[in-house]
């Protein structure tokens, strides 16, 4: 039998424990309470009002709404796909899928560039019908689109594979079809964690930055975003560019609370889905 540790190695190692976790919690909160500190109340209403702050609050709202639209239609299929089919060529895809969450978001904005300028690989072909996207509003939705897209692809396959193969074996024994037991059974019950995944890739939207400003420029009104603000900002106006960052962190909140919340929005689903099935 090993001999019980000493009180003073118990003592020594809880407080290096302790000594490590509060150098974690330091790490993750006094940037916030840097910025929270930074500018008081109420001049942070009055930031909140200018004219910049506001077209940049707009237009990073519209864009993440519409790229989180796109995600998810996109999305649903190419989850289906990777979760229930194989294919030759499966782990190609896959790999396409996932690079963009490892890749430097300014060489993912070069590609796009590349890929989609006047002399790019599509651009050609798009300049011939008379679209123009880089530089553009659509430019930055396609740039949060492709660096957004993987978090709710791989939330949403993790969802379809945790469906029990059971509920959709009682389906296809009723006689029901692969597409009906996909939308009465499989995605029911895959309900949260499509949540949990259109949260984190509308998160992953709003501050995306690298991609978006070599991709689409840093246009007032156009292309400028609520990140690109900020890095503007920051050069000349320390107090705008808090103001922008902080209703940066409250939308990221929101979205980490419904993310959390996301198995709780829908209580019933799996039971009702199981039901449905027998």
């Amino acid at each position: 039998m090993n001999a019980p540790a000493s009180p003073l190695r118990a003592l020594l190692t809880r407080g290096v424990v302790g000594l490590l976790l509060g150098a974690a919690l330091a790490l993750f909160a006094l940037p916030f309470a840097a910025l929270a500190l930074r500018v008081p109340p109420g001049a942070l209403l009055a930031r909140l009002g200018e004219p910049a702050v506001l077209e940049a609050l707009r237009l990073s709202l519209l864009t993440s709404l519409a790229s989180t639209a796109a995600i998810l239609a996109l999305g649903l299929p190419l989850s289906w796909l990777l979760a229930f089919r194989e294919f030759r060529g499966k782990s190609v895809v896959e790999s396409l899928v996932l690079l963009p969450m490892v890749l430097p978001p300014t060489v993912a904005g070069l590609g796009l560039l590349l890929a989609f300028g006047r002399a790019g690989l599509a651009g050609r072909s798009l300049g011939a019908l008379g679209l123009s996207i880089p530089f553009t509003t659509l430019a930055v939705v396609i740039a949060q689109v492709f660096m957004a897209a993987p978090f709710f692809v791989l939330a949403a396959r993790a969802g379809f594979l945790g469906v029990e193969r059971r509920h959709t074996d009682a389906a296809a024994a009723l006689g029901a079809s692969e597409s009906y037991a996909f939308f009465r059974v499989v995605l029911p019950m895959s309900a949260p964690a499509l949540v949990a995944g259109l949260a984190m890739s509308a998160a992953r939207a709003l501050g995306e930055f690298g991609a978006t400003i070599t991709f689409a420029g840093n246009l007032p009104g156009v292309t400028q975003t609520m990140p690109l603000a900020v890095y503007v900002a920051l050069q000349s106006d320390l107090e705008s560019a808090v103001a922008l960052a902080l209703v940066l962190v409250a939308v990221s909140i929101g979205l980490l609370a419904l993310f959390r919340s996301a198995p709780a929005l829908f209580p019933g689903g799996s039971a009702r889905a199981a039901r449905r099935a027998r």
